[in-house]
């Protein structure tokens, strides 16, 4: 009976994976399922009134029987490693879509077009133009002169509050959803600045090394980028 099983479902769910053919995964990954499969079928089968129902939902499915559940068991297994490791671990807002669950696709993107072109909007747009313009100045600055010291640069262009404040101006024009999206560049775009500024600090009478200016130099294009990302949900 399914109240005398114990562990034993784990174990055959394992022999099952082995005669399944399934890809071959890591014995902590097939651990974790089999543990979490375990409390399942401990829930499903204690008493109580809203698991006795489930279980005679399960019974009306067919998969209340011992087998039906390992079975049942193994497709849950199978269809979660099509999911493992980068789609459920994808966090990251740079190449949109799949990789980017909180960022929409610019081209989908909701826009109030009367809103957008109110004046606090283009002014934040041509204040976020000025930002990316200013962050080419500095490249350009340290490609003639490796030397170049931008932290007075970057600590007079790029104000955190005025920043936030242009940037979310224009957030203004779109739409919840879209929002969301543009909130975790807003967050990009303070924290590559943040990292700028720290990248690119020099003791005095030490010179620049190539490794350290390498790492500015990749600073500022990724600034960059956070810039055109965001921008791009205005054009």
């Amino acid at each position: 009976p399914p109240c005398c099983w114990g562990a034993q479902p784990a174990v055959e769910l394992i022999k099952l994976c082995c005669c399944f053919h399934l890809p071959t995964i890591s014995k902590m990954k097939l651990a974790a399922c089999a543990t979490f499969l375990l409390a399942a079928g401990s829930n499903a089968f204690a008493p109580g009134a809203g698991n006795a129902r489930s279980t005679a939902l399960n019974a009306e499915k067919g998969v209340s029987t011992r087998i039906g559940f390992l079975q049942t068991s193994v497709a849950t297994i199978a269809a979660s490693l099509t999911l493992l490791p980068g789609q459920a671990n994808a966090a990251k807002y740079g190449g949109f879509g799949a990789g980017s669950p909180e960022v929409v696709d610019p081209k989908d993107a909701i826009i109030d077009e009367d809103i957008l072109k109110s004046d606090s909007v283009q002014k934040g747009l041509a204040a976020v133009r000025g930002y990316q313009q200013s962050v080419v100045d500095m490249k350009s600055a340290l490609a003639s002169d490796s030397q170049a010291d931008i932290g007075p640069k970057i600590r007079k262009d790029f104000d955190f509050s005025v920043i936030r404040t242009d940037l979310n101006a224009i957030n203004a024009a779109l739409d919840e959803d879209t929002q969301r999206g543009t909130d975790r560049i807003v967050r990009a775009i303070l924290q590559d600045i943040t990292e700028l500024e720290v990248a690119q600090k020099q003791k005095a009478g030490v010179p620049r090394s190539d490794k350290r200016l390498k790492t500015v130099c990749g600073k500022l294009d990724k600034l960059e980028k956070s810039f055109s990302d965001y921008l791009a949900f205005a054009n």
